[in-house]
């Protein structure tokens, strides 16, 4: 049997076409390579006491992310904040305090952290968790964080804003 050339070139084309493709995986270093730090499910969150300031005790709630996931921005404080004991929710609302704007770049290697202003002089109910919604410069980011310590909050209470550092 003869083959001529043309007919060997579309053969080989469509065994080309029909044979499966292979990915190739690209370095985890390249920006877009792995998840997002700031996906609540991608860090970690603790809760530790801070210097006190007059008036006002402080907690410091720090964020880490392991090594593996993309580094991301975030800006001002987070919303949505809430404190639970032992799992019963308190019934307290807080505000925000501070530059809502800047960006800090959070990520593996780059701790970021918040602070907890709450009033000496109000009547302070205990918790061990806070829960809160991450903000991006350009919007909300999908999904509830949770940080983990022992704190007294109360009305009044303030969020800072995110800044760089454990």
């Amino acid at each position: 049997m003869h083959v001529n050339r043309s007919t060997a070139i579309t053969l080989t084309a469509m065994l080309l076409a029909a044979a499966p493709t292979v990915a190739q995986a690209s370095p985890a270093t390249e920006s877009g390579a792995a998840p997002s730090a700031c996906r609540p499910a991608n860090h970690t969150a603790k809760i530790t006491d801070a210097p006190a300031s007059a008036g006002h005790h402080h907690y410091r709630v720090t964020l880490t992310a392991p090594r593996g996931y993309d580094p991301c921005e975030l800006a001002g404080s987070p919303t949505d904040v809430r404190f639970s004991d032992h799992g019963s929710q308190t019934r307290l609302t807080v505000g925000r305090y501070g530059d809502q704007h800047t960006a800090v770049t959070f990520g593996p290697g780059h701790p970021v952290h918040f602070d907890i202003q709450v009033p000496n002089d109000a009547r302070q109910v205990s918790a061990d968790e806070a829960s809160f919604t991450l903000q991006a410069p350009d919007g909300q980011i999908p999904g509830t964080s949770f940080a983990e310590g022992t704190l007294k909050v109360a009305t009044g209470t303030l969020i800072g804003p995110l800044r760089q550092g454990a």
